[in-house]
């Protein structure tokens, strides 16, 4: 966490909106399931392309984790573990995977941001790195969130 303490300061002496404190250990992380996802959806944030996430309800629950809220800040990490930039929830909405829509898939910037390509995705991320003793199902709620991007690294 002292690498995520010392970006903090430095992001807050370049951003003087950022709270003095960084956020807590469960708003640190990495996209995806493996340092490759972290590091290629790092790039599209970084580039602009990608200003929102979806994660699984159940995922959450069974992590004991609270959902995102508008306002709140994380520190978003590079597939090494180290502190690359901070996004600022924006919104947040949780609706069944099959009700997700067509501007959340685009503003998630992956593939061809088409529904089509966001559902096949995340389906079959769900069904290859998300073991939560709960199978997949089109009615699964997902937490879409928007984001934006505070403060990048070069």
């Amino acid at each position: 966490m002292s690498d995520v303490t010392t970006f903090w300061a430095e992001a807050r002496a370049a951003v003087a909106v950022l709270p003095k404190d960084p956020p807590p250990a469960d708003r640190v992380w990495g996209f995806g399931a493996t340092p490759a996802h972290a590091d290629e959806l790092l790039a599209l944030v970084l580039a602009g392309v990608k200003t929102g996430t979806a994660g699984f309800g159940w995922e959450y629950e069974a992590d004991g984790e609270s959902l995102p809220v508008p306002g709140a800040f994380d520190v978003i990490l590079d597939g090494s573990g180290a502190p690359r930039a901070i996004i600022e929830t924006t919104d947040v909405d949780v609706v069944p995977f099959d009700e997700v829509t067509d501007e959340h898939a685009h503003a998630e910037g992956e593939d061809d941001r088409t529904l089509a390509s966001w559902r096949r995705i995340h389906r079959r991320f769900y069904e290859e790195h998300i073991d939560i003793g709960r199978p997949f199902r089109e009615d699964m709620p997902i937490v879409c969130e928007r984001f934006r991007l505070v403060y990048p690294v070069d």
